[in-house]
Parts: structure tokens; C-alpha cells; sequence
């Protein structure tokens, strides 16, 4: 049990530190190389690193390959947010979880158990 909350605390530590921010198409600043979620109109998904942008169409790249996205096709624009607020309360809560299990733990490896 001590096992799978410790690990979960460590997923959730890495998975809450990004957030999306919706954003308008033409308001996306192409010069940042930004991360962006983009969400189609037949409910598709696709994230990656924003390469370049025009009024039509947009440029991602995800694993040295590159995917092109009509801007008519597009419901959604998400850009990645760093969140410093919830990676510290996060941080801050695995700290805590650590403090009061690393007793028990520690007390159950000293007894051969």
C-alpha cells in the first residue's frame, strides 16, 4: 500500500505541472516554438511543438516528423502553461507524504520485514 501511494504521488507530481490554455488562432506568437494541443472538429487530438503558422494552416513537430493542420479543421487551440503554483503544491505534498511514511518504511527494513 505505502508502495502504490508513493508511486502515485510521483505520477501526479510530473503529470500537474502543465496546464492548457485555450487561445485563439491568431493570437498564437509563432516566434516562442511553442507546445500546442490542438483539437480537431471530428474530436482528434494532436500535441506538438509549434513550427510555423500562417492564416490557413499551422506546422507542428513531434518526433522529428512534421504534421500540417488546415486552420478550417481546427476546433481547439491549447498552448502548454508551466504551472510553478502546482508544481510547488504538488512538491510540497509528496514532501509531507514522504515525512510520514519514510518512518514507517524505514522502521519495517530494520526489522527484516
Amino acid at each position: 500500500m505505502k508502495k502504490v501511494l508513493f508511486i502515485l504521488s510521483f505520477s501526479i507530481l510530473f503529470q500537474s505541472c502543465f496546464s492548457y490554455k485555450s487561445v485563439d488562432y491568431n493570437n498564437i506568437a509563432i516566434d516562442k516554438k511553442q507546445k500546442i494541443k490542438v483539437e480537431m472538429l471530428d474530436k482528434t487530438n494532436f500535441k506538438g511543438q509549434l513550427v510555423s503558422k500562417d492564416e490557413t494552416k499551422m506546422i507542428l513537430e513531434k518526433n522529428r516528423s512534421t504534421l500540417t493542420i488546415l486552420k478550417e479543421e481546427i476546433y481547439e487551440v491549447k498552448v502548454v502553461k508551466f504551472s510553478i503554483l502546482k508544481s510547488s503544491g504538488i512538491v510540497a505534498v509528496v514532501a509531507v507524504l514522504i515525512a510520514i511514511l519514510a518512518p514507517s518504511i524505514i522502521a519495517g527494513a530494520n526489522s527484516g520485514g
